[in-house]
């Protein structure tokens, strides 16, 4: 079973990558999820549960708690390409590096303007209208360490075109995967 890793500011492209994977029978494990999962458990918000379990286990719970989802999975048998979605730190990536044999990271580039300009559009709950808003989520991304990590990643592919010409650089690297 192979496992790796997809990066990306936030809208740049990773869940397009994601849908495709998942049509070519890859399981995605998201870090968000595991948050979201625990979250509904505790009876708090997501942001919060994020905050408390860092504080109650450390900086690198979330990564833990994937990598154990992902176990689980080894352990029934999956044999699926298994893509792991919320990788912020050069640190998560050691982890999962450490974990699981042959990973790598897909990064997913697009400059911040047309970034922008596709959340204001997706119109996601944590997508914000204002540029301002913005800037602090890509701050606040860089600061968990996300610039290092698509910096150093296995494999980049630039979206920065449209939809049709981004599917066709994501099917040529599934094919280079054999997927």
């Amino acid at each position: 079973m192979q496992v790796m890793g997809i990066s990306g500011m936030p809208g740049s492209g990773k869940s397009i990558v994601s849908d495709a994977a998942i049509e070519k029978g890859a399981i995605i494990v998201s870090m968000g999820d595991i948050v979201r999962e625990e979250a509904k458990k505790r009876g708090e918000g997501s942001k919060e549960t994020a905050k408390n379990l860092r504080a109650e286990h450390g900086p690198y719970i979330v990564s833990e708690l994937t990598i154990k989802k992902i176990k689980k999975l080894q352990d029934e048998g999956v044999e699926n390409l298994i893509i792991v979605e919320g990788i912020r730190s050069p640190h998560e990536v050691e982890m999962f590096k450490e974990n699981f044999d042959d990973f790598m990271i897909l990064s997913v580039f697009t400059n911040p303007a047309l970034r922008f300009e596709r959340l204001k559009k997706r119109m996601r709950e944590d997508d914000s209208q204002e540029y301002s808003e913005f800037k602090r989520r890509d701050d606040n991304e860089l600061g968990f360490g996300i610039g290092t990590v698509i910096a150093l990643s296995d494999k980049m592919i630039i979206n920065e075109s449209d939809l049709e010409s981004f599917s066709e650089k994501i099917d040529e690297f599934f094919t280079e995967l054999n997927l």
